[in-house]
């Protein structure tokens, strides 16, 4: 009976550990990618300077193409 739960508990701190070491590499992973959101929201707001610049140019040429039409 004693060897029995011995060995229950011994499964069970095997089971947390393995959880705990799951846990610590998603934890990790997403310290990472948290890491990144920066450069990525750099590079979107650079994106979208851009296509504001070629939005103004698009409309300005249009303004163009009514005033000499």
């Amino acid at each position: 009976m004693e060897n029995l739960d011995i060995n229950i508990l011994t499964s069970k701190v095997d089971s947390l550990i393995k959880l705990c070491d799951q846990l610590a590499a998603e934890n990790q992973g997403l310290k990472d990618q948290q890491e990144n959101w920066p450069i990525e929201r750099s590079r979107l707001i650079e994106q979208n300077n851009q296509a504001k610049q070629k939005i103004v140019q698009i409309i300005s040429r249009l303004k163009s193409l009514e005033q000499a039409g």
